[in-house]
């Protein structure tokens, strides 16, 4: 089945919170929640002081006061968080250059290779661990296994539990051995398998099969009827160990956006349609700094009953610049009824590639001015042309022009002037209330003030109404 160990999965423990803690040492031994306080806030990393009382990442935060009134909530900081990852990559790519990042605080390591220099996997893995807690300060947890599936699994087993009794710390590194796969898988809960999700989970529930080693059992034909060909194929496979994944270090990032929830729904079609102008400026910013561009602008919107919609426009070419983001996801917001109220609204960049020179040739016919049933444009030819790359090279050196005054001053040094408001430029920006509304600073009692207290440490990655990061 599985051959020799050669893949790490390194996850830290509960990172936001921990680097809260860090950088805050009085928030040692609270019960500290990462996340947007107010009513439509969401959890993003809970330390395991507060996971004793059942407070998990993408809970709302409403539920998660109830659950542990005494809680402290810090709003979050991207971009610290961002440096400490960047940071944590460093070391990882030291031991081998097949590094695949999975988010800020995880990933994968194919370290079959670096033997010779650094051992063997499991020595890998525990000189990883030291070299994070002593040059970050922070803990991580290790899963060793021959396939990417089971070192995610030993990962998580090699980390704390939080219990209402307390915190038992975990073992920091758990290898997967050759030859105990199935030992180590077959016990778990069948969520625990990659793509088993709520639904499929109500599936195979309906099927009586709770753990991985029931549905293992099951033969692949039922599987198939219950969950799909193609799905129930690849999750008959991860039950029995079997996973030809590889790591892949260049990953290219799917989309890029941003979104945000709202503390009260929002009806004003003006008013919307700056967001976007808003949302659209920082998307073409990041699409520029990863570097990609992208053909299909997606606008997500949510109304107060949950309600959720999105409309996408796929362009004739690709493109990172502002003012054609804007233009389509306002033409498609125009297009929306807004009367229910809006609680959540997003623009995303789908379709991504690497910047290329024939893009901007393409873009001077992005079809921009009408509604999608307009007829075909025709050919930009002869001095059209050259007015129109003319012009279209002037937006390429503006918007050059203001990541060189931001990367200088600051982002909010200078933007469009639709967002220009008492006050200053209001511009989105990554890590901006990504978790929802409801302010910043300490929200809860101190130590000083009680509550229950226990140890730390966890996992926590929550953002189901916060900013779409790269995926």
């Amino acid at each position: 089945m599985a051959g020799e160990l050669r893949f790490l999965h390194v996850d830290m423990d509960a990172f936001y919170a921990s680097v809260e803690v860090l950088d805050d040492p009085s928030l040692a031994g609270l019960p500290l929640i990462v996340g947007g306080p107010g009513a439509r806030g969401v959890v993003a990393s809970a330390s395991y002081e507060a996971r004793r009382f059942g407070v998990r990442s993408a809970m709302p935060s409403v539920e998660a006061r109830r659950r542990c009134p005494w809680a402290v909530f810090r709003p979050g900081r991207f971009d610290r968080y961002a440096e400490l990852s960047a940071r944590l990559h460093e070391i990882l790519t030291s031991y081998t250059p097949l590094v695949e990042g999975i988010a800020l605080d995880e990933a994968f390591l194919d370290v079959a290779g670096a033997g010779r220099l650094f051992g063997p996997p499991e020595t890998v893995a525990a000189t990883i661990q030291a070299r994070v807690l002593e040059e970050l300060g922070l803990h991580c947890s290790v899963g060793v296994a021959a396939t990417m599936v089971l070192a995610k699994l030993g990962s998580k087993a090699a980390k704390p539990r939080a219990t209402p009794e307390g915190v038992t710390p975990g073992p920091g590194v758990f290898v997967v051995r050759p030859g105990e796969e199935l030992a180590f898988l077959h016990p778990m809960p069948v969520r625990e398998l990659w793509g088993v999700g709520p639904v499929t989970a109500r599936r195979l529930g309906e099927l009586g099969i709770k753990t991985v080693g029931e549905l293992a059992a099951l033969s692949p034909e039922s599987l198939e009827t219950a969950v799909g060909r193609a799905h129930g194929r690849h999750l008959h496979a991860l039950a029995r160990g079997i996973d030809q994944r590889r790591v892949e270090p260049d990953r290219v990032a799917k989309s890029i956006g941003h979104e945000e929830t709202y503390a009260h729904d929002r009806y004003d079609r003006d008013v919307l349609a700056r967001e976007v102008v808003r949302m659209a400026d920082a998307v073409s910013a990041r699409l520029r700094a990863h570097p990609a561009v992208g053909r299909t602008v997606t606008l997500k919107i949510r109304y107060g009953d949950f309600t959720t919609l999105t409309r996408a426009r796929t362009l004739e070419s690709p493109t990172d610049l502002a003012r054609d983001i804007a233009a389509v996801a306002t033409e498609l917001l125009d297009n929306l009824d807004l009367a229910p109220g809006v609680r959540l609204l997003g623009v995303s960049m789908t379709n991504l590639a690497a910047p290329a020179e024939e893009v901007e040739e393409a873009q001077l016919r992005l079809p921009l001015g009408g509604p999608e049933d307009d007829p075909p444009r025709q050919s930009v030819t002869g001095a059209a042309a050259a007015a129109s790359r003319s012009g279209h090279q002037s937006w390429v050196a503006a918007e050059n022009a203001v990541d060189e005054v931001r990367e200088r001053y600051g982002s909010a040094a200078v933007g469009p002037a639709s967002l220009l408001e008492e006050g200053g430029l209001r511009l989105r920006r990554l890590g901006d209330a990504p978790w929802g509304p409801g302010g910043g600073g300490r929200v809860g009692p101190r130590r000083e003030e009680g509550g229950p207290r226990g140890r730390s440490s966890g996992t926590g990655l929550g953002n189901p109404e916060g900013e779409t990061e790269v995926t």
